[in-house]
């Protein structure tokens, strides 16, 4: 990570828990109008690789940093091995006003044990579950995004529209329009619609999580988990629009494209996707003087730049 410094600046501003697996994922706990966030990372350190000028885990994180509001503690879920590598990466969170706990997983067992592994973090509180490596950017996001997590019981997850569906798990959807299925990796997909690496669910999860039976992957499934939610009627299934990207960066080639397009929307507009400073400075996180020892850490390169511009 030498010359990456940049890569430091923007952790999440929820709660979360980072965890080092085969994904990377967060749940957000709810207290009143604070949440929790749990991110489970991968072995491959995808969270830590570049998306032009920033880690993956950074762009994720923004999105809830930014569109929601009062999620100010983050509980990162690491393999013992790359734990002290995010812990460099991310500090304690006090450069944000955030405070972060961190949670061993020793090996890739699932989606679904990140819920048992923030049990006691979550309390029974609502949470999301976001993955590290994948990125969302739309107008209208953070509208979206608090109408789930408005939502006391049940669960919400996003479905997106994809060219192959089969790379994924995927919604079906009856005659009304409601979601009647979801189905891991379908060699006859039921829709074009994949579930994105983003869950709200209510404080049930752990407890649910529990009855979830390993697969064949010798995998804790979150399909498996959802389906719980989705026989009691109570899951719902956002669809995401055209206006909407998301973006997993689990491969070469796809963490290519991020980066591009990042990069694409920085340059033209002029303004950093992913700025964990800025955001927490105007929510009043961070005081000017804050802001402008950030920038000295960054002095030498653009992104120092843009924070002492701020």
């Amino acid at each position: 990570m030498g010359p990456n410094k940049e890569l430091r600046r923007e952790a999440c501003d929820l709660k979360e828990v980072v965890a080092e697996q085969t994904l990377e994922l967060r749940l957000l706990k709810k207290t009143y109008w604070a949440s929790k966030c749990v991110f489970p990372v991968p072995l491959t350190s995808a969270a830590l690789r570049m998306v032009f000028q920033k880690g993956t885990i950074m762009e994720s994180s923004d999105k809830f940093f930014t569109d929601r509001a009062g999620i100010r503690e983050i509980a990162m879920i690491t393999t013992p091995e790359d734990q002290a590598q995010y812990q460099r990466l991310l500090g304690d969170g006090s450069q944000w006003g955030l405070s972060f706990e961190w949670i061993i997983q020793p090996a890739p067992d699932g989606l679904a044990l990140a819920y048992l592994l923030a049990e006691d973090f979550l309390a029974g509180a609502p949470s999301a579950l976001v993955l590290g490596d994948n990125i969302f950017f739309g107008h209208g996001l953070p509208e979206i995004l608090a109408s789930a997590d408005a939502k006391e019981t049940g669960g919400t997850v996003f479905g997106y529209h994809v060219a192959d569906p089969r790379r994924y798990g995927v919604v079906g959807f009856g005659d009304d329009g409601q979601a009647t299925s979801i189905t891991e990796k379908p060699e006859n997909p039921a829709s074009n619609y994949a579930v994105t690496g983003l869950y709200f669910l209510d404080g049930t999860a752990p407890e649910r999580a529990k009855r979830v039976k390993p697969s064949a992957r010798n995998e804790l499934e979150i399909t498996t988990l959802l389906e719980s939610y989705l026989t009691e009627g109570t899951l719902t299934v956002e669809r995401m629009g055209r206006g909407y990207a998301w973006l997993d960066t689990g491969t070469h080639a796809s963490l290519l494209d991020a980066s591009n397009f990042v990069r694409t929307l920085q340059m033209r507009q002029g303004l950093q996707v992913g700025c964990p400073e800025e955001i927490a400075f105007g929510r009043g996180w961070i005081d000017r003087d804050q802001l402008k020892a950030q920038a000295d850490r960054f002095a030498k390169n653009e992104y120092g730049a843009y924070l002492r511009g701020l």
